[in-house]
């Protein structure tokens, strides 16, 4: 059934089905469309941001849900496998080596972007890690911290002009190499 702007606005939402669990529209994020060259996304306004790529999202009081951004799950291509080598509690600083993702075009390893202590891993990834690749900034996301986000971290427009950096990088060398 297709539902209107007035359906909208009445208070009724279509829901969204990723397999997982139920979003509405209602509840999605409001988010800044970004598109550089031939990569889109649309980037949640109230996240946070890391140099390396990673989204910060406030679950309340000092807890942070992280994930990787379309960006960096992109640049690693399809994921096959995680891990988090840290257990709840344990004490955790930025920078610090968490674990590790590999993706069909890249490995790499996982990063705190917290100072304070780790909560845990998101359990839905150990059956269905492709949600990292489906809803990065969604379902996708990969651990929760307590504590500080790291201070190099940066809101939604300074993030739009890392990419563009970024993605230019990207095709100048591409054009080097041809």
């Amino acid at each position: 059934m297709k539902w209107g702007r007035n359906a909208l606005a009445k208070g009724r939402t279509r829901s969204v089905s990723l397999g997982l669990e139920r979003m509405t529209d209602a509840t999605k994020p409001k988010t800044l469309h970004y598109k550089r060259s031939h990569f889109v996304t649309q980037l949640p306004l109230d996240y946070l941001y890391s140099p390396s790529h990673f989204w910060l999202a406030r679950q309340g009081g000092d807890v942070w849900r992280v994930g990787l951004t379309k960006f960096a799950s992109r640049m690693l291509g399809d994921l096959v496998d995680y891990k988090l080598d840290l257990e709840p509690g344990a004490e955790v600083s930025t920078g610090q080596i968490m674990g590790w993702v590999e993706g069909f075009k890249a490995i790499s390893d996982l990063y705190c972007v917290v100072d304070g202590k780790f909560v845990g891993g998101n359990p839905d990834l150990k059956q269905r890690i492709a949600v990292v690749n489906k809803d990065p900034y969604g379902l996708g996301w990969i651990y929760e911290g307590r504590g500080r986000p790291d201070v190099k971290c940066m809101e939604v427009q300074a993030y739009r002009e890392l990419l563009d950096r970024t993605i230019d990088r990207i095709l100048e060398k591409q054009k080097g190499e041809a």
